[in-house]
């Protein structure tokens, strides 16, 4: 029903039976937040695609948001910005940010930023399956979805969690035809 689903600390809670029906049913006690707070579903249920701390920077990353995605699923509504990150530029930052030796992680999100106009990478569900990286950004102005696999985390390998938060970013990109720039 919803494509993108932000949180605030503190006063976001979802869940089907509140605090006081499990400590009636199972007399245990547990809190809004552990039961069903920005953090339990912005780190392991996967329902939040980002948490903050307070509504400002909510409002403002939905703004930011929404500054990326085109207004319909019409190929033709995909924002674009006035291309000022030459094309051609060199990058040599690139030789030093992946390490000769396979084995030395390396933070995926610096080489993305490296490439994509400006550096700015707005990222999709931060806090979960961090082992992969969803992303929003622009190359000659135009909005692309970012997707590529972060040795940061085990090693950058796929599991579970690391697939389903790709794929639905990937359906979300073809839904609303948003080319996809991969890193592996």
């Amino acid at each position: 029903m919803t494509d993108f689903i932000f949180m605030v600390e503190g006063t976001s809670y979802m869940f089907v039976t509140g605090p006081e029906v499990v400590k009636t049913v199972t007399n245990e006690d547990v809190t809004k937040e552990d039961l069903g707070g920005s953090a339990v579903h912005s780190t392991r249920s996967g329902v939040s695609h980002g948490s903050f701390r307070n509504d400002v920077s909510a409002m403002r990353a939905v703004r930011r948001l929404l500054d990326f995605l085109p207004s319909s699923n019409d190929p033709t509504t995909l924002p674009e910005k006035p291309a000022t990150d030459p094309p051609d530029r060199l990058l040599p930052a690139l030789g030093s940010l992946v390490p000769d030796d396979p084995n030395t992680p390396y933070d995926m999100k610096d080489v993305m930023r490296e490439v994509v106009d400006h550096g700015d990478l707005f990222e999709i569900m931060p806090d979960m399956s961090k082992n992969i990286v969803t992303a929003f950004a622009r190359m000659e102005g135009r909005t692309v979805g970012v997707v590529g696999n972060n040795p940061t985390t085990l090693a950058g390998c796929l599991d579970i969690g690391a697939s389903a938060k790709a794929a639905r970013f990937v359906r979300f990109c073809d839904a609303f035809h948003i080319p996809l720039l991969t890193f592996v």
